[in-house]
């Protein structure tokens, strides 16, 4: 499995949204409710990926894009 899909499943997981309806223009803001979800999906995409997430980078992330990009970043680094 590619890891942008593996990304989006774990968004959808943690979201409760669909994988067929995130796109990369996806607003994270309007999928994650509260910072417990924004916890929740970073500690499950650090499990999976085994990456450490820096705050600041994540807090950067726009959309569902702008997140898979990142952590793509973090695992090829």
């Amino acid at each position: 499995m590619e890891e942008s899909e593996r990304i989006r499943e774990i968004v959808a997981e943690v979201t409760g949204i669909a994988v067929d309806e995130l796109s990369d223009d996806t607003s994270l803001e309007q999928l994650l409710c509260d910072s417990l979800d924004l916890l929740e999906l970073t500690v499950a995409l650090e499990e999976e990926f085994d990456i450490a997430i820096n705050d600041d980078n994540l807090h950067r992330c726009q959309s569902v894009g702008d997140l898979i990009s990142m952590v793509i970043h973090y695992i090829e680094s």
